[in-house]
């Protein structure tokens, strides 16, 4: 059987670039059991309410949904256990620099299967104000418009 190539995105957290301003991502692998990975492999998981967490060194996803595996049997995973993130040390230092000097937070961006391993994208994320979410909504839908009457005058 071949080798998986390519990225397939599993899910992705629209939500988070709605009510973040993601100044830097980092692609993280993730340790999980066998049936986290076919539950993965069927495209169901939900980013909604995850965060990452440094503790001690080490990075840790909280509150991601990965739904149980519907073949599985008694050693199925329970669906929002915490989950060890696989970061270089260097990256996981420069992490908690940023997230203790400013109120920075570690938001789940995507997941997704990266030539056979699953992958997660996280973000260095700080909040938008309400101010902030309708100023980007009223830029999106003045884009819009822009796109729409330069399609139209080009007929």
């Amino acid at each position: 059987m071949p080798r998986e190539t390519g990225r397939k995105v599993i899910a992705q957290n629209k939500r988070a670039w709605h009510d973040y301003h993601i100044e830097e991502t980092y692609e993280a692998g993730l340790v999980l059991q066998g049936t986290e990975v076919k539950s993965l492999r069927l495209g169901r998981a939900s980013l909604l309410d995850g965060y990452a967490l440094l503790k001690d060194g080490e990075a840790w996803l909280i509150n991601v949904h990965i739904p149980e595996y519907t073949m599985g049997t008694w050693t199925n995973h329970a669906a929002r256990r915490t989950r060890k993130l696989l970061l270089h040390r260097k990256e996981i230092d420069k992490l908690v620099a940023k997230t203790k000097e400013s109120g920075l937070t570690l938001i789940p961006l995507a997941i997704y299967f990266k030539d056979g391993k699953a992958k997660i994208e996280i973000g260095l994320a700080k909040g938008k104000k309400d101010w902030d979410k309708r100023q980007t909504l009223a830029e999106k839908q003045a884009k819009r418009e822009m796109a729409r009457a330069l399609r139209h005058r080009n007929r």
